[in-house]
């Protein structure tokens, strides 16, 4: 054996009681489990004991936006510390693959807020499988699955304008999508409250998701609501997924807004039904109230059509500026899910100018009341100086919604983490150690063992892996090592980038990556591509 873990509390991904036990890894999978008392311990080249400690799988984060951080950041502690050892790429609809070189240029502009502007990267792939290849021959922290994203798929065929698709278009639509399945992505992903992605009607989504479904995958919107018609807009997608016979996996699947404060049985009940009669649904949540996105986000989408010059020549314009500011003020954005915009709930987490930080920490209304001027004069100016760059924490969730959605049976975690920005939402850093500590010690609304399997196993059943979420023998050796009474998040709004405690070992593919708290210099990452269910 090249490792044995002695004397730890196995906390195997099944929900089950945990044990004690050895745990032998060899070639990068576990080998054998030897339960205390029943026989001869397994020896190995390395000893470890691992008293005290608890041994899980390593942690599947469902909904990740670190497609470029990958690349950019060798170390990626921001998840590696938190015992991440998968994380799921393309969210929302819209990433960096498939693209042509003016897709790519554009979708670059739309999510600098995301991940940055990329002028730090190669961009050396234009599709799926080129990116996932690009992952592997770099090695990255973690290991990567990917989605292909809708909005970068229609952008690329149909581009920026509100229009159905012709029929030319949603034939290169369907093959864009069939050719990224093809080259391993798991599924596909929607933002149907960001531009150009939003645009495409129910039949549109219903035609790419039978393409998914063809290869077993699943899909994963953002939803076109998450305030006023939030739960219409959960059973447009139960409804449109069971029409096209593709599994369902709903982003941060949340009730935020005064307007939800107190439904999230609604949601539940919905779900249920829809799962008792057959249908094939998951979702993800963070342990956290406030959203995050980018504050161009929520604009109306008819000032969002033609992409990010069309957004500042819109804003450039007084007359154009004064009906974006009714629409989202007194109407209702549908970048802002329908609700009237509240402007002491957003605040600033990142700009992309760094001469622009000052407004960093603060809500809109704040900054706006410092200058003595309306909101929307505050708003307006910072999305034409940062170019549309900024990021915002947005203020609107609801602890008991929170707290009742991620007891669910069909829970898995997501962090939703942007990494961007001076002040990042601290669930980038914090979602898992915030499950494991708040949430099941301190507060047990789940047990440490129910906990565990939300994060591990069954997220690795909807990506269909077969050897990975649970400790068993000849999985896979990602694993977590971490102390059940101490686990605890560092991140907080003040801190967003303060690193997890309690989570002194990170293993994956049996390899050190996080080795007595401290990050090694290991690249075990790799992509994790489509199997067969």
């Amino acid at each position: 054996m090249d490792l044995v873990i002695r004397n730890t509390r196995v906390v195997d991904g099944t929900g089950t009681p945990s044990y004690t036990a050895d745990v032998a890894i060899r070639d990068g999978r576990i080998a054998e489990i030897r339960k205390e008392g029943t026989g001869p311990r397994p020896t190995a080249r390395r000893i470890l004991d691992a008293d005290g400690l608890a041994l899980s799988p390593g942690f599947i984060d469902m909904h990740a936006h670190s497609d470029l951080a990958l690349l950019r950041d060798p170390d990626h502690s921001a998840k590696a510390a938190q015992g991440v050892t998968l994380e799921v790429l393309g969210q929302d609809g819209l990433s960096y693959a498939p693209v042509d070189d003016r897709t790519l240029t554009e979708v670059r502009k739309a999510i600098t807020g995301w991940n940055g502007d990329g002028s730090d990267i190669d961009f050396d792939w234009r599709t799926v499988g080129e990116y996932l290849d690009r992952l592997d021959r770099q090695g990255i922290a973690v290991n990567a699955a990917y989605l292909i994203p809708q909005g970068t798929v229609r952008m690329y065929a149909v581009g920026w304008d509100d229009r159905e698709a012709t029929t030319q278009e949603m034939d290169r639509m369907r093959q864009l999508v069939a050719e990224g399945m093809e080259q391993g992505a798991v599924g596909m992903s929607s933002g149907l409250t960001y531009t150009p992605g939003m645009y495409a009607k129910d039949s549109e989504l219903a035609e790419l998701c039978k393409v998914v479904a063809r290869y077993d995958g699943y899909y994963c919107p953002h939803h076109r609501s998450y305030g006023a018609g939030a739960l219409q807009a959960y059973e447009e997608m139960v409804n449109l997924t069971r029409e096209a016979g593709c599994a369902l996996h709903l982003a941060h699947a949340t009730m935020n807004f005064g307007v939800n404060k107190g439904k999230a049985p609604d949601l539940l009940a919905l779900l249920d039904g829809a799962l008792d009669d057959g249908a094939d649904i998951s979702l993800d949540t963070y342990p956290y109230t406030p959203g995050c996105t980018t504050l161009v986000a929520m604009l109306p989408s008819w000032a969002s059509e033609g992409g990010p010059e069309a957004i500042l020549a819109r804003l450039r314009d007084d007359a154009t500026a004064e009906r974006i500011r009714h629409h989202m003020e007194v109407i209702g954005a549908d970048g802002c899910h329908g609700v009237p915009i509240e402007w002491d709930t957003i605040e600033i987490s990142g700009v992309s100018d760094p001469g622009l930080a000052s407004c960093v920490g603060k809500t809109i209304q704040q900054s706006a009341d410092m200058r003595g001027e309306e909101p929307w004069v505050t708003a307006r100016r910072l999305l034409i100086n940062d170019r549309l760059g900024s990021t915002i924490l947005q203020h609107v969730g609801h602890e008991e919604n929170v707290r009742l959605i991620m007891k669910h049976r069909v829970h898995t975690g997501g962090s939703d983490g942007i990494l961007q920005g001076f002040k990042p939402h601290p669930r980038a850093y914090g979602t898992f150690p915030q499950y494991l500590g708040r949430y099941s010690r301190e507060l047990g609304i789940l047990s440490l063992e129910e906990t565990v399997a939300h994060l591990t196993s069954r997220p690795a059943a909807r990506l269909r892996l077969p050897d990975r979420g649970l400790v068993r023998e000849g999985y896979r050796a990602d694993l977590v090592l971490f102390d059940p009474e101490t686990v605890a998040a560092g991140s907080t709004f003040e801190s967003p980038r303060t690193l997890p405690t309690g989570i002194p070992h990170v293993l994956i593919d049996g390899r050190f990556v996080i080795e007595d708290g401290k990050r090694t210099d290991v690249l075990a990452g790799r992509s994790v591509r489509r199997t067969a269910a």
